[in-house]
C-alpha cells in the first residue's frame, strides 16, 4: 500500500470521526479533509474542489431551489396534510404504505436515478411532525426506498453491464433478463423486510426542514398567486424532465434544472436570498465535499490493489456462495469509497467471474449479484443519495448507521441468495 493510500484512507476515517461526534455543523467535516487532502499532497486543489462544479451538485443545488419554492404552494400543503392524516390514523400503516409508492416509482424511474430520489427526498422533507409517524421515522426507509423498485422491469442499464462483464471474461452471454429482474425483487423484498423489522428502531424527532410547530393548527399558508403558483409547477416539471433527459443530452440536462430556477426568480416566487439560501444548504457541501474524498480515493489506485489482495485471499477452492457475497461487499465498499460504481463493478466482476470458471461454475450468478451491488452501499454518507438523507433528516450518524449497517448486510445477503438461486452455479 503506497503512501498516498494511507493517507486517503487516514484522512477518510477523521472525517468520518467528525462526523460521527456531531461537534462540527454538518458539511464541515468532509471541507476539512479535503484541505487536509491537498496540503498532504494525495491530490492537488482542482481535483479536490472539483465535487462543487460536479454535473449532479450543479443539479442538486438547483433542485433544492426549486424544491423550497414548491413549498410554498398548495400542493405541498395539501401533500403535508395527506401525510398528516395518513400518520394520524395509523403510524405503522402509514410507515409502509409510504415506503410501497417510493418503491413503486423507483419501478418506473429506474434504480440509481438520481433525478427521483432528489425528487423523494425533496419531498419527504416537507412531512410536518406527528407524534403517530415523526418525520425522523420514515424518511430515511422511504429515501431509500427510491433505489429499491417494487415490480423491478426497468433495469436495462445494470442488465446490459452484466452482459458486458461476462463478455469481457471470456464467457458467451446468455442471461434471461426476466431471472435477472427477479435478482433486483429478491433484492428490494430484503430491503422491504428490513424496513418493516426497522419501524421500532427508527428515531422519533422533526427533521431539519419540517419542526415541530408544523403540526399546528394554521399550516403555512399559500402566498402565491396562481400565476406564481403555476411558475412554479412548471419549473418543477421542466427541472425533472431535464433530469430525467440528462443520460441522452449531456450536462444540458442539468443546466435545464438551473434554468428553471432563473423562472423562480424572475416571476418573483423566492427572491435571490432565498434562492442563495438554498443552493448553499449545509447538504450540498456535504455533498460536493465527498465527492473530492471519494475521487481521491480512487485516484491512488486503492480499488485495483483490494480487489487483487482480496482475489488472491480467496483462493480457488472458496464457496461459490462465500466467493460471491464477498465480492459484493468489496464491489459495494469501494464504489461507496470511490464514488465510481460502473467502474469499480468492472474491476470486481471479471475476477469473480474468472474464479467461478475456474471453479467450473456457472458464472452468471457472480456477475449478476456483483453488478446490482455496485448500487448497495449507503451505510456511509459520503455519497449523493445517503448524504442527502442524513441531512434532510437531521440524523446523528449513530441514528443514520442503526439503520443502514443492517440494512447494507441485509439486502446483500438476500441479493446473494436470490442470484444463486434464479442463476443455479452448477
Amino acid at each position: 500500500m503506497t503512501l498516498p493510500m494511507i493517507l486517503a484512507l487516514a484522512v477518510t476515517a477523521l472525517m468520518i470521526v467528525l462526523i460521527m461526534v456531531d461537534k462540527l455543523p454538518f458539511g464541515a467535516p468532509p471541507l476539512l479533509a479535503l484541505l487536509l487532502l491537498v496540503v498532504l499532497g494525495v491530490t492537488d486543489i482542482k481535483t479536490a474542489f472539483g465535487g462543487f462544479a460536479n454535473p449532479t451538485i450543479v443539479m442538486l443545488a438547483s433542485f433544492m431551489a426549486i424544491m423550497a419554492a414548491l413549498q410554498k404552494t398548495s400542493f405541498i400543503v395539501k401533500f403535508k396534510e395527506t401525510v398528516y392524516n395518513m400518520a394520524s390514523k395509523g403510524g405503522f400503516k402509514a410507515y409502509v404504505l409510504l415506503i410501497l409508492i417510493v418503491m413503486l416509482g423507483c419501478s418506473l424511474f429506474g434504480t440509481g436515478s438520481t433525478a427521483y430520489y432528489v425528487l423523494v427526498i425533496g419531498l419527504l422533507s416537507t412531512l410536518p411532525y406527528s407524534k403517530q409517524l415523526p418525520p425522523s421515522k420514515v424518511l430515511m426507509p422511504a429515501g431509500f426506498a427510491a433505489n429499491h423498485p417494487l415490480i423491478p422491469f426497468n433495469t436495462a442499464l445494470q442488465y446490459g453491464i452484466v452482459i458486458a462483464v461476462l463478455e469481457s471474461a471470456g464467457v458467451t452471454a446468455n442471461v434471461n433478463l426476466f431471472k435477472f429482474s427477479l435478482v433486483n425483487l429478491c433484492l428490494s423484498a430484503g430491503f422491504l423486510l428490513w424496513c418493516v423489522l426497522a419501524y421500532k428502531i427508527m428515531p422519533d424527532h422533526p427533521i431539519a426542514e419540517a419542526k415541530e410547530e408544523a403540526k399546528a393548527a394554521g399550516e403555512p399558508k399559500v402566498t402565491l398567486s396562481k400565476n406564481q403558483e403555476m411558475v412554479t409547477y412548471i419549473s418543477f416539471v421542466v427541472a425533472v424532465v431535464g433530469m430525467i433527459l440528462q443520460s441522452k443530452i449531456g450536462d444540458a440536462g442539468y443546466a435545464i434544472t438551473g434554468l428553471a430556477v432563473g423562472a423562480i426568480l424572475v416571476s418573483g416566487v423566492m427572491n435571490f436570498d432565498e434562492i442563495r439560501n438554498a443552493i448553499s444548504a449545509p447538504i450540498i457541501l456535504m455533498s460536493a465535499g465527498v465527492i473530492g474524498i471519494a475521487d481521491a480515493l480512487g485516484n491512488t489506485g486503492l480499488t485495483n490493489l483490494v480487489g487483487e489482495t482480496v482475489a488472491k485471499m480467496l483462493g480457488d477452492n472458496v464457496n461459490p456462495f462465500i466467493l460471491i457475497f464477498a465480492f459484493c461487499i468489496l464491489t459495494s465498499l469501494l464504489a461507496t469509497l470511490t464514488g465510481s460504481t460502473i467502474g469499480t463493478v468492472y474491476v470486481f466482476a471479471p475476477m469473480a467471474i474468472a474464479t467461478c470458471v475456474n471453479l467450473g461454475l456457472n458464472p452468471t450468478a457472480a456477475a449478476a449479484a456483483i453488478v446490482v451491488s455496485g448500487w448497495c452501499g449507503h451505510f456511509l454518507p459520503i455519497d449523493g443519495m445517503p448524504a442527502m438523507i442524513m441531512g434532510a433528516g437531521n440524523y446523528k450518524i449513530t441514528e443514520f448507521w442503526k439503520f443502514t449497517i443492517p440494512q447494507y448486510f441485509i439486502r446483500l445477503l438476500a441479493l446473494t441468495v436470490g442470484a444463486v438461486l434464479i442463476f443455479p452455479m452448477k
